[in-house]
């Protein structure tokens, strides 16, 4: 399996690395770990892990600052996306708006990059459509900002199939970023998959592992600590946990047959989906990483597919991806 692919005119690794988790969402927020987290950045970067994603909201802001200093003396190794639009209270963390007007997208850019210490930005990405904006103002934004020299490519994330063609004859657009694993196939059934390969436009699938769950590691909802996200989210909860944990297993039974783990095979069958699509798996360890890469060696067959189909269709994971109040937010 090819070792990098297309992000329209990039060329980036195969699988990207997530940074969310070093800095927010998962796990205790006063556990963290900015040694390893960096290290992880760094071993990444050994392994031909070129794109490191992140976003201004992560933290709030924190997020950047540390693949910043991951990136000290490093920054011509990596392929840097990050993201605006999400706008979060200083006050109350869990108060989030949306913005993509003109005027805060040129500000945040600015921002992003005091932040990460760098005078470009390989992949500067709009997190979720502004209703209240149209997605022309928006990429006619971006856009300013890649003849300034300011950032190299424009992408979007969690964007319907219309406005993406809307965007694209702005600007041409690099990629699109929204979730895509075994048990989150929206962007195979609203056809925004599709639109990126007739386009030419890369595809990040974000929680390419289902927020780990796809891994096998959790058994119990007790297994999250008290403030970690996934507690709030449905899929995790109640009867849906126990549905989706036999899903898992199952999963785990084919990994075994192939002599790989549950991991690697949801992450290969992930890159299965069409030579556009980059899954940015996040971690914050080094063994988890290089597992992930991992993935790479791993081929899906056309018998493979079946099987995996066969434990996991479409539409069998049980709960929304997102408790209703961020549902509203997607697909602009």
């Amino acid at each position: 399996m090819a070792k990098t692919r297309k992000l329209g005119a990039f060329d980036v690794s195969a699988v990207g690395l997530g940074c969310m988790g070093m800095s927010e969402f998962y796990g205790p927020s006063n556990g963290r770990d900015e040694a390893e987290s960096i290290a992880t950045i760094h071993r990444a970067l050994e392994l031909g892990v070129t794109l490191l994603d992140t976003a201004d909201m992560y933290g709030p802001y924190t997020n950047e600052e540390l693949v910043g200093r991951a990136l000290r003396g490093r920054r011509h190794q990596a392929f840097l996306a990050t993201k605006c639009g999400i706008v979060r209270s200083s006050e109350d963390k869990s108060v989030r708006g949306v913005n993509g007007s003109a005027e805060y997208i040129k500000k945040a850019c600015e921002a992003s990059l005091k932040r990460l210490q760098v005078d470009v930005i390989d992949l500067y990405q709009l997190h979720r459509v502004d209703p209240n904006t149209p997605i022309e103002e928006s990429v006619s934004a971006m856009a300013d900002l890649v003849k300034a020299g300011k950032v190299r490519g424009i992408g979007l994330s969690e964007v319907s199939a219309q406005t993406l063609r809307r965007a694209h004859q702005v600007h041409p657009i690099a990629s699109v970023q929204s979730e895509y694993s075994l048990w989150t196939r929206d962007p195979d059934e609203d056809g925004v998959l599709a639109t990126c390969k007739e386009l030419g436009i890369g595809f990040l699938a974000y929680s390419p592992l289902g927020r780990g769950f796809l891994t096998g590691q959790y058994k119990r909802f007790e297994d999250f600590p008290e403030d970690d996200y996934r507690r709030n989210s449905p899929r995790f909860q109640g009867e849906n946990f126990a549905k989706n944990l036999e899903l898992v297993k199952k999963v785990e039974g084919i990994a075994k047959e192939k002599g790989c783990t549950a991991s690697q095979l949801a992450l290969a069958w992930t890159l299965s989906r069409g030579d556009h699509v980059v899954p940015i798996p996040g971690t914050k360890r080094r063994k988890y990483l290089e597992e992930n890469v991992g993935a790479l060696d791993v081929i899906i067959t056309p018998e493979d597919a079946k099987a995996i189909e066969a434990v996991f269709p479409a539409g069998a994971a049980a709960g929304q991806r997102y408790p209703e109040a961020m549902m509203a937010r997607l697909r602009g």
